[in-house]
């Protein structure tokens, strides 16, 4: 009796240490998939819960009535809100792309033999390592219409500036923080893109131009389809980092003049942390949630429909 049970052990040893061992990787990140889960889930079935009761902090600490989607409907009539919808859509789309086209100019140009590319390649990662607070508060003296430097050059270009300064006009405003987002993460695509550019084969290229290729031939039929998977990742990372903008325009303009730079951040700080409406901000953090999760789920579907894994 007891070699059978014995024997039982030893032969159930074996399957217990394979399954460990095919399930090792699993196991390590489980806890950080759990970690993860439980800081995601629970602020948002937090605000989903919330978003359904009439609850301010200025009034009581505890919600004081089931509304339905009344905070919903509010959120969406509310014209600060639409603003502020519309101008994270400008710079969301306006910045995703320029950032990109201009990010992949340069890692066309780093890939150039000339001299001072090393020095030019290390001093080009430097804006995404500043903090974009502190960025804020260095083009806030740059647009200073007393004497920055942005309006001085402007006016010697004899371009036009606005009396009351780029930052304090309706029609300059919002373009004058999309600048100040392109100048800090345009390095960001550009360094991705030329790690990217790097690891195209060079025996594909010489080929092209042995076939008497064009350089934009080579590009648009070569290049751009060997890093597709790396640019639209990128710029799909990017879009949803510049939908959550709100430090730039705390520091530049706190949304003003009037709503022409409020975005959908800048909303949700005012709402929970200014007027704490927590209500209302939980539903609009829901719609918020939902517009980018469906933009994304679009944007994956069609960049990736025709690519093979």
């Amino acid at each position: 009796m007891h070699t059978t049970t014995v024997r039982s052990r030893r032969a159930f040893r074996p399957a217990r240490k394979s399954f460990i061992r095919r399930n090792l990787p699993y196991l390590l990140i489980a806890p950080s998939v759990v970690m993860l889960l439980a800081l995601i889930a629970y602020p948002l079935l937090f605000a989903l819960r919330s978003s359904f009761y009439f609850w301010n902090l200025q009034i009581g600490p505890e919600p004081l009535q089931f509304v339905g989607f009344e905070n919903y409907v509010q959120a969406f009539n509310a014209f600060d809100f639409r603003a502020a919808l519309t101008n994270t859509l400008i710079l969301s789309i306006l910045g995703t792309t320029l950032e990109f086209t201009f990010g992949l100019a340069i890692a066309l140009i780093l890939l150039k033999v000339l001299p001072g590319m090393n020095v030019v390649r290390a001093l080009l990662i430097l804006p995404t390592t500043i903090a974009p607070i502190v960025v804020g508060f260095l083009f806030r003296y740059l647009y200073d219409p007393g004497g920055g430097l942005l309006s001085w050059v402007l006016q010697s270009l004899w371009l036009p500036v606005p009396a009351e300064g780029i930052l304090g006009s309706p029609s300059t405003a919002l373009a004058a923080i999309l600048f100040v987002d392109i100048w800090q993460w345009t390095p960001f695509f550009a360094i991705v893109l030329y790690a990217s550019l790097l690891a195209v084969p060079d025996e594909i290229l010489e080929a092209a131009r042995l076939d008497r290729a064009s350089a934009w031939t080579i590009l648009m039929r070569i290049k751009l389809p060997l890093i597709k998977r790396t640019a639209i990742i990128i710029v799909m990372l990017r879009f949803m980092q510049i939908f959550n903008t709100f430090d730039t325009v705390l520091v530049l303009t706190r949304g003003g003049p009037g709503t022409s730079t409020r975005t959908l951040g800048y909303s949700l700080y005012e709402q929970g942390l200014v007027n704490f409406n927590i209500g209302l901000v939980s539903a609009m953090t829901w719609i918020t949630v939902l517009i980018v999760n469906v933009i994304v789920a679009l944007y994956v579907f069609f960049a990736f429909r025709n690519e093979e894994w």
